[in-house]
C-alpha cells in the first residue's frame, strides 16, 4: 500500500532532476512498495529526460508527459489525481533531500488526522539555512510582514494563521487538498502558495504544522537578482489576491512597505561595505516600477 506520492513538475529539468531523484532514493526511510514517485513535465520534449530517468532509476516511477505547459499548479493537479497515498509531497527539481524526512511526516498526518499540511526547513547548502521556509501572506501590511518573515525564519516559529509554507517543498494530505480545489489552474506560476494556505486555513478542523528539525535543500543560492522575474511575480499574486477580492492598490502598497525595508536594509549593508550592488539597483527599479502602477 502506498504512504507516500512525490510529485515534481519539470519544465527543461534535465539538470536538475536526475541529482533530485538520487536524493529521495538515498534518503528515503520507507518502505520501496510505500512510496510513489511521480514526474509530470511540461517541457516541449520529454522523451530524452524520460529514458534517462527509466536507465538510472528504473520502471517504477511514472512518468507523464502533459499535453500543455499549463503551468506549475496544473501540472502537479495532473499528478496528484493519479497518487494513490493519503500524503503527497509537492516537490521542485531543484530541491535535494540532505536527510531523511518520510517517516517523521508521514507519522505526524497518521497520528493526527486533522493535520493538513507540514512544513520543513529550507537550507541554501548542507550548512547555510534560508529566510524562506515560510512567509507572510501578502495580504499583511508590507512592513510587518518583511519584518515578522525575517524575525520568525530565524528563530523557527511558525504563525499558521498568517503564514504559508515554501512551494518548493511541503506535504499535504491528499483528501484535504481535493476538497478545497487542488491547485488553482489559473495561476501559471507564482503566488500558489498563499493561495492555497488561505483556502486550506478556511477549511474547518484543519491545521498545519513546521518541523524545524527535517531540512531539505532550495538551489536558490546563485539566483541573481532579477527585475523581470520580480514582475512576474508580482503579477501573479496580484491576479490571485484580485480573485479574492483583495484590492489591487492595497497590495501595491504592501509590497511597496516591503521594498522600502529591503532598501533601507540593503543600503545599511552597503554603507558597511557587505552590500550587494545588483540587489540594490534591482530594488530601486522595482519601486520606480511599483509606483507606476499606484
Amino acid at each position: 500500500m502506498k504512504r507516500l506520492s512525490i510529485i515534481i513538475v519539470t519544465y527543461k529539468s534535465e539538470n536538475d532532476i536526475y541529482d533530485c531523484l538520487t536524493s529521495i532514493r538515498n534518503h528515503s526511510d520507507i518502505a520501496t512498495e510505500e512510496l510513489e514517485l511521480i514526474i509530470v513535465d511540461n517541457s516541449p520534449e520529454s522523451d530524452k529526460m524520460f529514458k534517462t530517468v527509466r536507465q538510472r532509476f528504473g520502471d517504477d516511477i511514472l512518468l507523464i508527459k502533459n499535453t500543455r505547459n499549463g503551468g506549475y499548479g496544473q501540472g502537479n493537479n495532473i499528478g496528484i489525481r493519479m497518487a494513490k497515498a493519503p500524503v503527497t509531497l509537492i516537490m521542485n527539481p531543484d530541491v535535494r533531500l540532505m536527510e531523511p524526512v518520510f517517516l517523521t511526516a508521514l507519522k505526524a498526518f497518521e497520528k493526527d488526522s486533522q493535520l493538513s499540511m507540514y512544513g520543513m526547513k529550507q537550507m541554501l547548502s548542507p550548512t547555510e539555512p534560508s529566510t524562506n521556509s515560510f512567509a507572510c501572506t501578502n495580504m499583511m501590511n508590507g512592513y510587518l510582514a518583511t519584518i515578522l518573515t525575517a524575525i520568525s525564519n530565524r528563530i523557527d516559529h511558525y504563525f499558521a494563521r498568517f503564514m504559508y509554507f515554501s512551494g518548493s517543498c511541503f506535504f499535504i494530505r491528499k483528501q484535504m487538498f481535493e476538497e478545497i480545489g487542488l491547485f488553482d489552474d489559473d495561476i501559471f506560476m507564482y503566488g500558489e502558495e498563499d493561495d492555497i494556505h488561505h483556502r486550506m486555513k478556511k477549511r474547518l478542523g484543519c491545521h498545519m504544522t513546521y518541523n524545524p528539525h527535517l531540512h531539505y535543500i532550495h538551489l536558490t543560492k546563485e539566483r541573481k537578482p532579477d527585475l523581470e522575474y520580480e514582475k512576474r511575480v508580482f503579477n501573479s499574486v496580484c491576479a490571485m489576491l484580485q480573485k479574492k477580492e483583495y484590492p489591487k492598490e492595497s497590495f501595491i502598497n504592501n509590497r511597496l512597505q516591503s521594498i522600502n525595508l529591503q532598501l533601507w536594509r540593503e543600503q545599511l549593508r552597503t554603507a558597511i561595505g557587505k552590500g550587494n550592488p545588483s540587489l540594490l539597483n534591482m530594488l530601486k527599479d522595482f519601486r520606480k516600477y511599483l509606483k507606476t502602477l499606484d
